[in-house]
């Protein structure tokens, strides 16, 4: 068993390493890790002894990290820890990379617990962030930037950026619009194949197929059945009359691997620079095969520079997966180049219905023959819950109908329910926000007699099939297609004919979820459309255009930064006077509010009284952490009115049971509830519910 020892903050990790030469043991020392500068590093004190490893170690991560070692280290690429005996006292230093990195796998693997999916979350969402705290410090040590930097230069550099940024933006955006790519959407019961065009801001549903599949060829699933589902999708192509060869397909989520990772802080140089190391996946993802068995897809949500980290959205499929399906898609003579997965490109549909208020109070939920899980997107992170359903409960579910009282089918909606209510209570207990309503996709033909049972077991959260046909133009010759009664079973197709091949980096300027590729040859596509949209272009009107920009910029800034300075002669004493009375009412403000509140209280109180004063303390430790008041008045008696706003109707009984509890309180009761209906009352309850409590104290 490795037994790993954290210090330093957790940046540097000792551990137990045991060599072997021929199965046999030949050493057991302490060995030193970290991870600095998007590289693992590793060093073996060169002693069992763990006091004196310690000593040793840390020494070395000193020396790291203050950058002694930084010489030692350029001369030495290719050696990972390669140190002098200067350097650190009679350390052996590890010089062999690949051996680092099997160390670092058999130990990965030796501390798991048999529940490793459980034990992979943990990982995943429980980091130490304490590490990061000295990152940011150190990327300003090691940068290469020239001192005395002029603020002008700066403002120049900054402002040529925005202008590329905006640039990219534009052209991207342009070659998005330009694109035909064609969703295919493969499962074991059918194929359905669509393609949209945009118009103004309408989008319009030029071509749309739906091909019913056998299931007896397909009852080993689609991969295994390559061969008839490839003829299938020729023919569904055929009758769709869709010209493009290039579409958009997608993957089960249950053969891809999603996670939001939080990572320290990087630029996306050093990102790409750990990522091609593998030693950014390995060591925050830690996948129990090798990483060469995986596509893999990452796209940076968020960088929070207070905290020094920044949060990635991972990923990952088994190539023999992704090679399976795109097969499929070539053999019928068709281009892959979009894999997304299937939750997302519902969640992409779903963001085009844009009819739908308050979309971050949404949820999606598939239910199906197949696929069963919950998605909320929070912030561009996704939350993945996944239904767990025998095969006999989907065949229940499946065979269900409204006019036969089933009894197996109730208890397989009240299981499945438990396990949304579960889903939707941790999602709501992390983020503290409410999920209102539920849109349903299925491939289930009684999707509608079931909503029932469901309904009844989720009694305050709105349940609808989603319609993902509701806003977009359905030209005469595609309505009898698409005039059927679940048109759920569309919404993946849709969400794949969104979908463009972002060549540009388009999507990076909007949002993570959108821009998903599983192919492993997307580079090359890109590279490919690239070329193929530039040459579209006037290179001689495209250069004369950017060039007339570039001196019309620059005459402009150069006009811009001596108006500016003439503006900003006096700033320094402007911005003194400003910041003394900005100081000043900060201070008086502060003054008032005080002044106001006590007045407040001192009008519905008299201090004198011993009793009430009590009673008010009593009452103020009963308040629960979810509950708030908005008023209390005091009669000047034996009656307390409490009003206020609590999160859930639990929240207002425990407050109540607390009050009844205390020694000076004769006996409280709930007086009435409402929910806000104001415009100011909705701004501030934000879901909560309205109460008024009657206290009556003992006389």
């Amino acid at each position: 068993m490795t037994n790993i020892i954290s210090t330093k903050d957790g940046r540097l990790h000792i551990y137990v390493r045991q060599d072997k030469y021929k199965g046999k043991l030949k050493s057991e020392n302490w060995v030193g890790r970290t991870f600095h500068n998007g590289k693992q590093k590793v060093i073996s004190s060169g002693t069992t002894n763990l006091e004196e490893a310690k000593i040793i170690l840390e020494k070395w991560y000193d020396d790291l990290i203050s950058g002694k070692l930084e010489e030692n280290l350029d001369n030495k690429e290719n050696n990972i820890n390669n140190f002098s005996e200067n350097d650190i006292s009679n350390p052996k230093s590890v010089e062999n990379e690949q051996e680092i990195k099997e160390n670092t796998k058999d130990e990965t693997i030796e501390t798991s617990t048999p529940n490793v999916e459980e034990e992979k979350k943990k990982k995943l969402f429980n980091i130490d962030l304490s590490a990061l705290k000295n990152l940011s410090s150190l990327k300003d040590k090691f940068s290469f930037k020239k001192k005395g930097t002029n603020i002008e230069g700066v403002e120049k550099k900054k402002s040529l950026s925005n202008f590329k940024k905006l640039f990219s933006e534009k052209i991207s955006k342009a070659n998005v619009a330009g694109e035909e790519i064609a969703g295919v959407d493969i499962s074991e019961e059918s194929i359905k194949i669509a393609q949209l065009s945009k118009k103004d801001s309408d989008w319009i549903l030029e071509k749309i197929s739906l091909r019913l599949l056998d299931k007896n060829k397909t009852a080993d699933g689609i991969i295994n059945s390559k061969d008839y589902v490839s003829d299938e999708l020729k023919l569904a192509m055929d009758n769709s009359k869709i010209a493009t060869t290039n579409v958009a397909i997608s993957i089960p989520v249950t053969s891809a691997i999603i996670r939001v990772v939080t990572s320290p802080l990087m630029s996306d140089e050093e990102l790409q620079k750990a990522i091609e190391t593998d030693s950014l996946w390995e060591n925050l993802v830690q996948l129990t095969d090798d990483l060469n068995e995986y596509s893999i897809f990452h796209q940076v949500i968020s960088r929070n520079n207070k905290t020094n980290t920044m949060e990635i959205l991972f990923v990952a499929s088994k190539l023999s997966d992704v090679n399976s399906y795109s097969s499929i898609v070539k053999k019928a003579g068709l281009n892959p180049v979009i894999m997304d997965v299937k939750c997302f490109t519902l969640k992409n549909a779903f963001d085009n219905t844009l009819k739908i208020e308050n979309k971050a109070n949404n949820a999606l939920l598939e239910i199906g023959a197949e696929d069963n899980y919950l998605i909320i997107v929070h912030d561009n992170i996704p939350i993945i819950t996944d239904i767990f359903l025998r095969p006999n409960e989907k065949e229940i579910l499946s065979q269900h109908s409204a006019n036969i009282n089933n009894t197996d089918t109730e208890s397989v909606v009240r299981r499945y329910s438990m396990q949304l209510k579960q889903a939707l209570s941790d999602y709501e207990s992390k983020y503290t926000s409410k999920i209102n309503n539920i849109k349903i996709v299925s491939n289930l033909n009684n999707i509608e007699e079931l909503i029932p049972l469901f309904r009844k077991n989720l009694l305050n959260t709105g349940l609808q099939v989603f319609d993902p046909l509701n806003e977009i133009k359905v030209p005469e010759y595609n309505k009898e297609k698409t005039d059927i009664k679940n048109r759920s079973i569309y919404t993946s197709v849709l969400g794949l004919a969104y979908r463009k091949l972002d060549v540009f980096g388009y999507y990076k300027f909007v949002t993570a979820v959108k821009n998903i590729n599983l192919l492993p040859n997307r580079d090359a596509l890109k590279r490919q459309t690239k070329m193929k949209f530039l040459s579209g272009f006037a290179v001689k009107g495209l250069v004369g255009g950017i060039a007339a920009l570039y001196i019309f910029l620059i005459g402009f800034s150069f006009f811009q930064i001596n108006s500016n300075k003439n503006k900003l002669v006096n700033e320094n004493n402007i911005q003194q006077e400003f910041n003394l009375i900005t100081a000043e009412h900060k201070k008086a403000s502060k003054i008032a509010n005080d002044m106001e509140k006590a007045l407040k209280l001192g009008s519905m109180v008299n201090s004198n009284q011993t009793i009430s004063y009590r009673a008010l303390a009593q009452i103020t430790r009963s308040v629960p952490q979810r509950v708030q008041f908005t008023n209390l008045n005091y009669n000047g008696t034996s009656e307390i009115i409490i009003t206020g706003l609590a999160f859930s109707d639990q929240d207002i009984i425990n407050f109540i049971s607390n009050l009844n509890g205390k020694d000076l309180i004769d006996q409280a009761s709930l007086k009435a509830m409402n929910v806000p209906t104001g415009q100011d009352d909705l701004q501030s309850a934000n879901n909560k519910k309205g109460f008024t409590i009657l206290c009556k104290l003992k006389t």
